[in-house]
């Protein structure tokens, strides 16, 4: 056997004793811990699609907004037009794509800093449309009244069904994401993050490919904030302001974002950590702070670099790599 038929089958083992333990955790947790889990699972999507967007070497601060686009159209398909789970989900996530197609025109004329600065700009923008037209969106109440579904006789309102659903979602999701990352698309995505110039000097449009990530991590996150509402039953503006963004953000740069697992392994860490804070609310924002600071001082490359140094100080493998500059 090969040493890389070896590794396979070692990740396959893992991954089965985590789906595993993910199935029967739910049955041990309290209630309180059990919705917990399901809006871990949720935050897992939110991350994952936010990284695809980061593959170009673009930071944005308008992820958690897209999260609520998706958040809205569930609760107005459902409460408007009586639509089942299975079609206000895909509904979400296109609702937020074409959200983020008809920004893509305006914010990706700008890079680095600047883009970072307009999508908070248009993100807010956004936000104040939901609170402006209380009409339509309910204002800064929100939009309330969307009970949970019932898909083939199984009531959703009861946490341990809703995870489970919640977690084949996301799953089916995280591989659609791998899929597309380790493509061609993918590969694209991350030349043009480290080599711009090189890329586009051999005929790749920057531009298009961007726009690509943009608009298919606004989709994925589109379909988090619909899980998101049909498990809670309403939504508010509140619910996705730029404090929720900067959770997204520590978890992914705790985590690390050069591997696939990064963000994953951010999110669970300092939810549990978080957890274990809780009685500590004043000083929540410090304490997150410093762990941000710590992290890029001491971990760069996020908690996904741990294992291989680790390795590195038992003499086994090597040190993990820097990475590239970019020559932008």
């Amino acid at each position: 056997m090969s040493s890389n038929s070896g590794f396979t089958m070692q990740r396959m083992v893992v991954g089965a004793i985590a789906l595993a333990a993910l199935l029967t955790v739910p049955h041990f947790l309290s209630f309180h811990h059990q919705d917990l889990l399901i809006f871990l699972t949720i935050n897992v999507l939110a991350v994952c699609s936010y990284r695809l967007v980061t593959l170009t070497g673009e930071w944005s601060l308008i992820h958690a907004v897209m999260m609520g686009v998706g958040a809205y159209t569930v609760a107005l398909l459902v409460n408007h037009f009586d639509l089942a789970i299975w079609f206000t989900l895909p509904l979400a996530g296109t609702a937020a794509g074409l959200v983020a197609a008809l920004l893509c025109f305006p914010l990706l004329r700008m890079t680095q800093f600047y883009f970072l600065i307009g999508s908070f700009a248009a993100g807010e923008a956004i936000r104040l449309t939901w609170v402006e037209f209380v009409g339509v969106f309910g204002g800064t109440s929100g939009l309330r009244g969307v009970e949970a579904p019932i898909v083939f006789g199984i009531d959703f309102l009861d946490p341990i069904p809703y995870f489970y659903f919640s977690l084949s979602i996301v799953l089916l999701c995280l591989f659609i994401l791998y899929r597309i990352e380790n493509s061609r698309v993918g590969l694209t995505l991350h030349a043009i993050h480290w080599k711009s110039a090189l890329a586009e000097s051999v005929g790749v449009d920057a531009w298009r490919y961007r726009a690509l990530a943009f608009i298919l991590g606004s989709f994925f996150v589109g379909i988090a904030g619909g899980l998101k509402i049909h498990y809670l039953g309403s939504v508010t503006p509140n619910q996705f302001t730029v404090g929720f963004m900067v959770f997204i953000l520590i978890w992914v740069i705790v985590g690390g974002y050069n591997k696939f697992y990064g963000p994953i392994i951010g999110v669970v860490v300092l939810t549990i950590f978080d957890e274990s804070i809780r009685s500590f609310e004043v000083l929540r924002p410090a304490i997150y702070g410093a762990m941000l600071i710590l992290s890029i001082l001491f971990l760069p490359l996020g908690l996904e670099s741990v294992p291989g140094k680790i390795k590195s100080w038992f003499g086994i493998g090597s040190p993990p790599p820097e990475p590239p500059l970019s020559d932008q």
